[in-house]
């Protein structure tokens, strides 16, 4: 007979918070193992972990960190936990989202079941047509600077749950091991950002220290907080200098500083707001939000609205990877291959930028056109330096296979 556990955690929910865990992939953490090699001896680890968290007796690993570009040439620094980790972690979001989903904000979209970035941009553009200014809110290190004893405070409002907090007091607490081997030890702060729970964390974090406290102080001013990016609208400049300075006292007092360079309050101007002032842009969530000429299509007349669109910097970034691709130089592959090879990632491209003002995003993605002429003219002896040629060859082929490629089809709507 086996013997009682101390924690009561079902085989079931480690079941299912590992086929979690396998849909979303992910990188191997500290100990090099994949999805594929866990499930190489699926029964004996999933018994073994579940074993060891209802036991007491389950310790994380230390958190690989790996460092990614951003756009603007700094690194952005991720944490891969190890795939029984995730898993574990897993385990212990199950248990604690659905009592969360219930008291967090309406406003708040990050990292959340049914919300999405599309809904945060979408309200942010609604709200920027009759409210006529933004205050843009970057939080310096969010996730690096994250304080565990506020945060423990937070959970504990939440779950009296022996191991759900045993078991996140250990993830925040354990080491990071550094791209050059070294193991850093978290000092009271900071929680890896990439972890399945790092998410639901940061996301009760500011719920306390930012969300609930706009209703109360600010209730007639509406934000979007999507994770630690958040945009707040208001009436008037002087209530936006006003709102500025409280958000940075009440950050302060929960161990967290707004961004000096980053942060910044936008005139949202358009046809009707003439006013001249320093920043009339922002971005949010890949889209620049700023002054474009817009057409009537019933009237025919143009004017001018504050409306959101794919950012310069994200076009820049899709660019250099179109460019990266040498699409031109792999004249070995047929013209099936390039298709399977370019259009997941254009679709992807495409389905989120494309959402507002799809017809910039097209715009910026005609590199891929232009590859694909120099392609066709190095493939085919018929097109060689043939330049008018290619572009006839590449019309024919939108004209006949409109739906080989996303950037070639209409806009809708």
């Amino acid at each position: 007979m086996e013997q009682a556990k101390p924690f009561v955690i079902s085989k079931q929910e480690v079941w299912q918070a590992y086929k979690q865990v396998k849909v979303n992939r992910g990188a191997a953490g500290v100990d090099g193992e994949t999805i594929a090699q866990f499930e190489r001896d699926l029964k004996k680890n999933l018994y073994r972990l579940w074993n060891r968290l209802s036991s007491g007796s389950y310790l994380p690993c230390p958190v690989r960190r790996v460092e990614i570009p951003k756009s603007d040439g700094k690194l952005r620094p991720l944490g891969i936990p190890t795939v029984v980790d995730r898993i574990a972690q897993t385990v212990v979001k199950n248990m604690l989202e659905p009592q969360l989903e219930a008291v967090f904000h309406r406003d708040s979209y990050g990292y959340r079941p049914h919300r999405s970035a599309h809904q945060a941009v979408g309200s942010a553009r609604q709200r920027c047509r009759y409210m006529d200014w933004v205050v843009d809110l970057d939080i310096k290190g969010f996730f690096d600077n994250l304080d565990h004893a506020l945060l423990m405070k937070a959970v504990r409002k939440h779950t009296d749950c022996r191991w759900v907090l045993l078991y996140i007091e250990r993830w925040l607490t354990a080491p990071v091991q550094m791209p050059d081997g070294t193991l850093v030890v978290n000092a009271g702060k900071g929680t890896p950002q990439g972890g399945v729970i790092s998410q639901l964390l940061a996301n009760l974090f500011l719920h306390y220290a930012f969300d609930r406290w706009m209703d109360k102080r600010f209730p007639d001013l509406p934000f979007e907080r999507y994770a630690d990016d958040v945009i707040c609208h208001c009436f008037s400049k002087a209530q936006a200098d006003m709102l500025l300075r409280a958000v940075q006292k009440r950050l302060a007092e929960c161990k967290l500083e707004l961004h000096p360079d980053k942060t910044k309050i936008v005139y949202c101007k358009d046809e009707a707001r003439r006013g001249r002032y320093p920043v009339t842009k922002f971005v949010f969530l890949g889209y620049e939000f700023r002054p474009r000429w817009v057409r009537n299509s019933q009237r025919g007349t143009v004017f001018a609205r504050f409306t959101p669109a794919v950012s310069p910097k994200a076009c820049k970034t899709m660019r250099q990877m179109i460019r990266s691709w040498r699409l031109h130089l792999k004249t070995t592959l047929s013209l099936e291959d390039v298709v399977k090879q370019i259009r997941p990632i254009l679709t992807g491209w495409v389905q989120y930028y494309g959402h507002f003002n799809r017809a910039l995003l097209i715009n910026a993605l005609g590199t891929v056109d232009q590859y694909l002429v120099r392609w066709a003219m190095r493939k085919y002896k018929r097109l060689r330096d043939k330049y008018v040629q290619g572009w006839q060859w590449l019309n024919g082929l939108r004209a006949r296979q409109p739906g080989l490629f996303p950037t070639w089809l209409p806009s809708r709507g």
